[in-house]
């Protein structure tokens, strides 16, 4: 006994069409908001306090550091029978720095929104239900 058994194959066919879809109309804004910001300053002080000294000296020093204070010596000269070097002050000078209190001060600061708005094939200009997408 014989059987006969029938062979069945497919085949596929793949054609690539172009078809008019949906369109997307992109446009963009400028948003620009506004940030305070708080921030403390440093500013430096001077302080000059004259020492009177007014001994005679057999010579000139030059300034000198003591701490944080410079020392900056002033002479004069006077003449007496003979020409003598009299310290007559000191100057001390100290600086310290001091922290104001805190600004404020606004900036404007700018970033861009994206909406993208798609166009149906149809080409009505309407998003077809949807919402623009904003990004």
């Amino acid at each position: 006994m014989e059987i006969t058994v029938p062979l069945i194959a497919e085949q596929l066919h793949v054609e690539v069409q172009r078809v008019a879809g949906d369109r997307v109309y992109v446009s963009t804004r400028v948003v620009e908001t506004e940030k305070v910001i708080e921030q403390s300053l440093q500013k430096d002080e001077v302080q000059i306090q004259r020492v009177s000294i007014n001994r005679q000296v057999e010579h000139a020093v030059p300034p000198r550091q003591d701490g944080d204070v410079t020392i900056v010596p002033v002479y004069e000269e006077v003449l007496v029978v003979t020409r003598q070097l009299v310290l007559k002050e000191e100057l001390h000078i100290r600086k310290s720095s001091v922290i104001a209190p805190a600004q404020r001060q606004a900036f404007t600061l700018r970033h861009e929104e994206v909406t993208v708005t798609r166009i149906p094939p149809n080409g009505s200009g309407k998003a077809g239900g949807l919402e623009p997408e904003v990004r």
